[in-house]
């Protein structure tokens, strides 16, 4: 039974990351306006109720890799050794994320410049953007033994981080730096002192 589980756990995966993946692709060739749920599901060889199942709409899905992305920022976090200064956690942990969407830079680029040259996906990211900080601040709060919710240490270093990450990446998918997504966040930590 708890391989049958696995299993369809897996597929439910695949079939996420499939639509996902579709979802951004096409948003990048033909524009997010110009493309539909229906197209979604056609593209990840599925149907359009399947993709209602696994996404609210068509930004939902073509944001999903950076929801995803926030899951394993915070995951890391949590990973990070317990004694380890908090400060130190969240640079190794930036650094750590980024470096696969530095891998593929041209594609990353392209995905964060559609998303932000689109009202419709700006508006869903940034409401991804504070989703991350929250999630972030509630790590750091765990890790500190303070309460995200009354105390302002685990905020304030969750919007440092957050203001570090953007920082890197709009110099990053501008295009004209050329410089390593990774080397500019660690770059970015380096000039924010914080103890």
């Amino acid at each position: 039974m708890a391989n049958e589980v696995g299993l369809r756990e897996r597929k439910k995966a695949a079939t996420r990351l499939a639509l996902s993946q579709a979802a951004i692709r096409l948003a990048v060739e033909r524009g997010p306006d110009n493309v539909t749920a229906d197209a979604i599901a056609e593209a990840a060889n599925v149907s359009p109720r399947t993709f209602h199942n696994y996404f609210s709409s068509k930004e939902d899905a073509i944001l999903a890799a950076f929801r995803d992305l926030t899951r394993d920022f915070v995951d890391a976090v949590h990973a990070r050794p317990a004694g380890e200064p908090i400060w130190d956690t969240l640079r190794h942990v930036c650094a750590t994320q980024v470096v696969g969407a530095s891998g593929c830079a041209t594609e990353a680029v392209e995905q964060a410049r559609t998303v932000l040259r689109t009202p419709a996906l700006l508006a869903h990211n940034l409401a991804l953007f504070d989703e991350m900080e929250r999630l972030f601040a509630e790590a750091i709060a765990r890790r500190t033994g303070t309460d995200a919710s009354t105390d302002l240490y685990p905020n304030l270093l969750s919007s440092i981080t957050g203001a570090v990450l953007k920082a890197a990446l709009n110099v990053w998918h501008d295009g004209t730096n050329r410089a390593d997504l990774a080397a500019l966040v660690d770059e970015a930590f380096d000039r924010v002192h914080v103890s």
